[in-house]
């Protein structure tokens, strides 16, 4: 089946998007940035780009039900002080609506603003279509005027079949305008995936891959620009790796990885924490369609169709097909060596 009407819809929702995220990222100052009740950071640019999607989706596959699965909710919006916060973010909303000829004279009220935010509760699951968002992935990046990403996938009857990925700081250093800066991936299920300009330029979209090399000694992660992991330095010692990380915020990763300028990148978190599918799905599919693979630690593929949430074993693994036997070894074995340490340590405090 193919998803031409929802790719269209999609990359249309991802550029107006993102036309806002980067206007609120020019003038962004510490005391814009506030924080959730679960103490993570948020913007204007969060709110905005999540209510800019909902109502394009919205728009452009009318009459089909809108099933959102997104990152952020209105609740905070509607607290005691909020009003002039939600004023802002309609401003905002309004002003990259109107500078897509079609919704220029579509303007919404701060109540229109707050319901398109708040479509974003679907919980997903294994049956109907859901849209998978993270309006502005890599916040922390975001507010320090580093990458981020806007991330938009589709699911259907569980599995992820679409993606729109875009990396409003990543250089296009391997397309046609490599002068930009600037960057949509996106993919269908078994079409490939393909980068563009986000300026939506006169040069089509070129289909990306991701590395062929064979020796993992050649190859190079990709990381954030958060603390290392030690895990990470053991899985390299064990490739023989040499280069340094690339390092990058966010789904950007995925991005990076699609088109071959990293290798292999590893999500090893803390104990107790479960991955969300926004943050991975748009990244998932791109990277997958570039012929690369994305699984578990134990090399099993990722599931989206469990809700809210990744119900994975431990440690997300990305890297190519050719790489992928060697890297899953590497993991094995550190992964034995770190509960080895752990028991060791346990001991010498008993």
């Amino acid at each position: 089946m193919t998803y031409e009407k929802e790719l269209a819809a999609a990359k249309k929702a991802v550029s107006l998007a993102v036309r806002l995220s980067q206007e609120v990222q020019k003038s962004l100052l510490q005391s814009d940035v506030r924080k959730k009740s679960d103490k993570s950071p948020v913007t204007a640019a969060d709110y905005g780009s999540q209510a800019v999607i909902s109502h394009v989706l919205k728009r452009e596959l009318h009459p089909e039900p809108l099933y959102l699965v997104a990152e952020e909710n209105a609740e905070d919006l509607q607290k005691s002080g909020a009003k002039e916060f939600l004023e802002s973010i309609t401003k905002l909303v309004n002003s990259a609506l109107a500078s897509d000829d079609s919704y220029a004279t579509s303007s919404l009220s701060m109540e229109d603003v707050r319901k398109a935010i708040d479509h974003g509760r679907s919980q997903g699951g294994a049956n109907g279509r859901h849209w998978i968002l993270d309006p502005v992935d890599g916040t922390r990046g975001f507010v320090n005027g580093e990458d981020y990403a806007v991330a938009l996938a589709l699911l259907v009857e569980g599995k992820v079949v679409l993606g729109v990925l875009a990396c409003p700081k990543l250089e296009n250093h391997k397309s046609a305008s490599s002068d930009k800066v600037g960057c949509l991936f996106f993919a269908t299920a078994g079409e490939g995936a393909y980068m563009q300009s986000l300026e939506g330029d006169s040069h089509p979209p070129e289909k990306v891959q991701v590395s062929n090399i064979e020796n993992p000694e050649e190859a190079t992660f990709v990381e954030s620009s958060h603390k290392p992991i030690p895990i990470h330095s053991s899985i390299a010692n064990k490739l023989g790796i040499r280069a340094p990380p690339l390092r990058i915020h966010s789904q950007v990763k995925y991005a990076a990885l699609a088109r071959g300028d990293a290798e292999i990148y590893l999500r090893f978190t803390l104990k107790g924490y479960r991955e969300t599918i926004w943050n991975h799905a748009a990244g998932a599919i791109i990277t997958t369609e570039a012929g690369g693979v994305v699984c578990d630690a134990d090399g099993n593929p990722l599931d989206f169709s469990r809700g809210n949430h990744l119900e994975h074993k431990t440690g997300i693994v990305v890297s190519t097909k050719k790489l992928m036997p060697r890297l899953l070894k590497a993991i094995r074995e550190s992964m034995k060596e770190e509960i080895l340490l752990s028991e060791t340590k346990l001991k010498m405090k008993l």
